[in-house]
């Protein structure tokens, strides 16, 4: 057995990318986040800082650790930094054809014991491993959003992925504080099977007129005790994402009920993601960080 993850490497800054860097940080991790776009370089850092400090005035962390995780974490736009990392999760956008390439420019610069990992929520792992010749040493680890506070870790086990493999990516994700669930590598793993058909649901009956957004969400939230709504709950987890994830469960199984409304396509194009756009089935407030 292989020793024990102590560096982490991510590439890209955005939500989710930031997030597991600060849940990593927090429990301990060296890491370097690796975001190329320069404008994203800046917002990834800001928005670290500010989870952080909005942990410390909710009491949930103390300053000298909110410093010590700061020191913790470090960034850099060159993909040639993250060389000496053990296990490097690649967090870029929901298409297989950028993650493909970022996965083959890590297999010909990482070390050979490192491992890959995507956080897809949705595309085979088999597929982004054929970008590589480390296919024993690749693997899905989807985290959930917010990542520094959900404990939640998916860990996909692609059809060449090596039970060693396996066995170092769980002992990261318990030594960050995470539960790690296994699943076979299939689109949408186990999470996002159940789920998404539930969200498509919302949609199709708020798009066909059969109730307003509001009566939906309270109806599950005050019926089923869901702690939000399914027009909610796609506002927060982005309806950009949730339309690429659609697009793969309905690619792979062709089944009407992962199939994205056309409500859903049209929101997306017209740049209506979500909590993070500032509209999506409800109206926000656009916060930078």
């Amino acid at each position: 057995m292989k020793p024990a993850i102590e560096s982490l490497g991510i590439v890209g800054g955005g939500f989710m990318g930031s997030g597991i860097a600060e849940s990593a940080a927090r429990g301990g991790m060296t890491v370097l986040v690796c975001e190329p776009v320069a404008a994203q370089f800046e917002r990834s850092r800001e928005r670290v800082e500010a989870s952080v400090a909005r942990a410390v005035e909710a009491g949930k962390l103390e300053a000298p650790e909110a410093e010590a995780l700061g020191e913790r974490i470090s960034w850099s736009p060159e993909l040639d930094s993250l060389a000496g990392c053990e296990l490097v999760i690649e967090a870029v956008i929901e298409d297989p054809q950028v993650k493909g390439e970022v996965f083959h420019q890590l297999d010909r610069l990482l070390g050979p014991e490192a491992l890959i990992a995507s956080n897809t929520s949705s595309i085979p792992i088999a597929q982004l491993a054929s970008w590589t010749e480390r296919r024993d040493r690749v693997l899905g680890m989807h985290f959930f959003s917010p990542a520094q506070v959900m404990k939640l870790v998916e860990l996909v086990v692609g059809i060449e992925t090596s039970e060693q493999t396996y066995e170092r990516a769980k002992g990261f994700a318990e030594a960050i504080g995470k539960t790690a669930i296994r699943t076979k590598d299939r689109s949408g793993f186990i999470v996002n099977m159940l789920l998404v058909p539930y969200l498509m649901a919302g949609v199709r009956m708020y798009e066909e007129g059969f109730a307003t957004a509001e009566d939906i969400d309270q109806g599950m939230k005050l019926g089923a005790a869901h702690p939000m709504g399914p027009l909610e709950l796609c506002d927060f987890i982005g309806l950009d994402v949730l339309y690429a994830v659609c697009d793969s469960l309905y690619e792979e199984f062709k089944r009407d009920e992962y199939a994205p409304p056309p409500l859903l396509k049209r929101m997306v194009v017209s740049g209506h993601f979500g909590r993070k756009s500032g509209r999506g089935f409800y109206d926000y407030p656009v916060e930078r960080n």
